[in-house]
């Protein structure tokens, strides 16, 4: 195919479509690059489109996928983003394992640390799930696909009671029509850790209805049934996430980045450990401690004084141990 969007943009090869949109990689002509970019359909809603470039504009954080540009060609709107060629989360999952516990954990807090960007802004994602967490060529994962993110004061996108997300990773009261909040996506990033300590979903069935309905009334397997070697505090972040009520939920990105610390630091033994959001993992080893002016001038004088002590004690021996002066006999007289 060559055809070029915007004037600057030669689709390459398709890279996927849904119901809404295509997305195609592309070639930005202008600054030589590749980038991802997404059309809508023909037939598909702009409004909802519109909707998530606003929100995507909105925010600016390193896990995050960049929104480069935004246009119309031919009555149908497209956005332009950066290219994210490590693929997707459900990539890594497609083998039905466990990932490993550091790649877990690592992508845990990029995720939260994503959402934590968003939930400040007043932004909630609403269909948070593997297919929607790609990796850059750094293999730092950035949330995508905002399309049905809802912001905060602003007009639903669609009726109350109307069913959207995708129902595996669906909240129960996302499921029932109910109020969406950021512990929302909460629920969500528990499904996805759920999925990444097990290697499968918390509720499995081949029926959506069926699948929503466990979502709102059965309570999930503890993931130590599954798994008994699962780190622990992810797995009970994971179980704490999928609580039924949202109350009982960490109440959005930042207090999940805050919890996944204290997680890191016991899977590490204990060391300090600093998460900021947006940035990986890091290890801090504890400052060396530091003796206060007064303290060390104690010691000081006390090493002096032990000194003097020392001198003045060997000077003492030296002069007790010297052998007595040499006298001269007396000679008797004649």
């Amino acid at each position: 195919m060559d055809e070029t969007i915007g004037g600057r943009y030669r689709l390459e090869r398709k890279l996927g479509a849904g119901a809404m949109a295509e997305v195609w990689l592309a070639t930005d002509t202008q600054l030589g690059r590749l980038v991802a970019l997404k059309r809508l359909r023909a037939d598909a809603d702009p409004v909802r489109f519109e909707r998530e470039a606003h929100a995507v504009a909105s925010l600016s954080h390193p896990n995050i996928a960049r929104l480069f540009d935004y246009g119309s060609e031919e009555g149908r709107p497209y956005m332009v983003f950066e290219h994210l060629p490590g693929g997707t989360l459900e990539d890594r999952l497609a083998t039905g394992e466990p990932l490993d516990d550091s790649e877990a954990q690592t992508i845990a807090t990029e995720i939260a640390a994503g959402l934590a960007h968003a939930h400040e802004r007043g932004l909630v994602h609403r269909d948070l799930k593997p297919t929607n967490i790609l990796f850059d060529e750094e293999g730092r994962a950035r949330i995508t696909d905002f399309g049905i993110a809802r912001m905060s004061g602003a007009d639903t996108l669609t009726e109350a009671g109307t069913l959207v997300g995708t129902a595996a990773y669906m909240s129960p009261e996302q499921a029932s029509g109910g109020t969406i909040t950021p512990a929302s996506d909460v629920y969500s990033f528990g499904v996805i850790v759920f999925r990444m300590l097990t290697g499968r979903l918390p509720f499995e069935s081949s029926n959506a209805v069926d699948l929503v309905r466990r979502q709102l009334y059965e309570a999930p397997p503890p993931i130590t049934a599954i798994r008994p070697d699962a780190p622990q505090e992810l797995a009970a972040l994971a179980e704490e996430s999928l609580a039924k009520e949202p109350r009982e939920r960490p109440p959005d990105g930042r207090a999940l980045v805050a919890l996944l610390a204290g997680a890191a630091a016991t899977t590490l033994g204990g060391a300090a450990t600093q998460v900021m959001p947006g940035a990986r993992t890091e290890v801090m080893e504890e400052p060396p401690r530091r003796w206060s002016p007064w303290l060390v001038g104690l010691i000081v004088l006390a090493l002096l004084a032990i000194a003097a002590a020392a001198v003045a004690i060997i000077a003492t021996q030296n002069n007790s141990n010297s052998p007595a002066p040499a006298t001269t006999p007396l000679t008797p007289p004649p």
